[in-house]
């Protein structure tokens, strides 16, 4: 299979038609000897793809074709890559590059590589996958939730509460509590009760009631907040609820920025205010084992990709209407191939 002239994807043009996607060609990067080319069979679709096309993360002119989530297979690899070879699956998620000789790279934090490039997607693509390997299925949601628990050092006795069960959070309970630590799922939605517990939760704390955090106080050493909507929470009243040293931990990235916040809120238990990007392969691969040990996987809905599958995705998504998360199907088929 020939590197191709162009890539075909399905664009938006701006903020203002988000939701309204169309076939576009976009031209590819020249392909080197450490890229790989990757026929793509399927695509999740999660919160940051609707605040890049709703322009909530930064104006932007199209076409624009968003998706970081890919499962797909190698049809042309560079010969300096050493961890996959051609017909290998992989899985691409939000990092396609990262530069592999900054300090950072050196030490195993390429996800915070100050010359990182991110993902945007089509029908067939190009990755570097030299520090980053072949793996599969819903990498990004899952690396972003299971790599601060990890460095934040949580497994038996600890507590954690995952805060925010939808995309992210679905998985970040199942990771917690396969780490063996006990915990805790905060919603405000009453309806998500029966599915956290079934992830893992050992109680739901519904955080729409009346004085909900007063019997919770300095009781989680980690909160995973996995809602993309903090600049409305009332983050005093979460802090309250740490240990003395807890974390209270972002991977939610709302649009606007976090509230006014009194450096007091902070000196009750010495919370900290803490959050992170992504992960690194060893830790990539250490999740997909845990992944495999434990029998976890994500909730998932699919769909058809096409001008009204995406449409439906990210519309649906960006009114939480998924549980929990969604892929796109059928790239075959909208593709053309054979």
């Amino acid at each position: 299979m020939g590197y191709p002239d162009t890539f075909e994807g399905f664009c938006v043009d701006s903020p203002q038609s988000w939701n309204k996607f169309h076939k576009a060609e976009l031209i590819p990067k020249p392909f080197d000897d450490s890229d790989i080319d990757v026929q793509i069979e399927c695509c999740g679709v999660c919160g940051s793809d609707v605040h890049t096309v709703t322009g909530g993360w930064g104006d932007f002119e199209g076409p624009l074709c968003v998706g970081h989530e890919v499962v797909g297979r190698a049809v042309r690899v560079g010969k300096n890559v050493k961890l996959v070879k051609n017909g290998d699956g992989v899985d691409v998620g939000a990092q396609v590059w990262s530069c592999l000789k900054c300090e950072l790279c050196k030490n195993k934090n390429e996800n915070y590589c100050p010359y990182l490039i991110l993902t945007t997607l089509s029908t067939p693509m190009v990755e570097r996958l030299t520090a980053v390997g072949p793996i599969t299925s819903a990498r990004t949601t899952g690396i972003t939730t299971y790599s601060p628990l990890v460095r934040a050092g949580i497994g038996s006795g600890k507590t954690v509460a995952v805060l925010g069960i939808g995309g992210l959070g679905h998985l970040g309970l199942q990771w917690a509590s396969a780490l063996g630590a006990e915990t805790y799922a905060l919603t405000h939605s009453p309806g998500k009760a029966a599915d956290a517990k079934k992830l893992g939760a050992k109680e739901v704390i519904v955080t729409s009631e009346k004085n909900w955090a007063e019997p919770w106080a300095f009781r989680f050493d980690f909160i995973l907040n996995c809602a993309d909507t903090t600049d409305s929470l009332d983050i005093k009243t979460y802090l309250s609820t740490l240990k003395v040293g807890g974390q209270f931990h972002m991977v939610g990235i709302p649009n606007k920025p976090l509230p006014e916040m009194a450096a007091m809120i902070f000196t009750t238990n010495a919370a900290k205010l803490t959050g992170s990007h992504l992960g690194n392969r060893q830790e990539m691969e250490a999740m997909l084992k845990l992944a495999a040990d434990k029998g976890i996987a994500p909730m998932v809905e699919t769909l058809d990709i096409s001008e009204a599958g995406c449409k439906e995705a990210v519309e649906r998504v960006e009114e939480n209407k998924v549980r929990y998360h969604f892929t796109l199907t059928g790239f075959e088929k909208a593709s053309g191939r054979k």
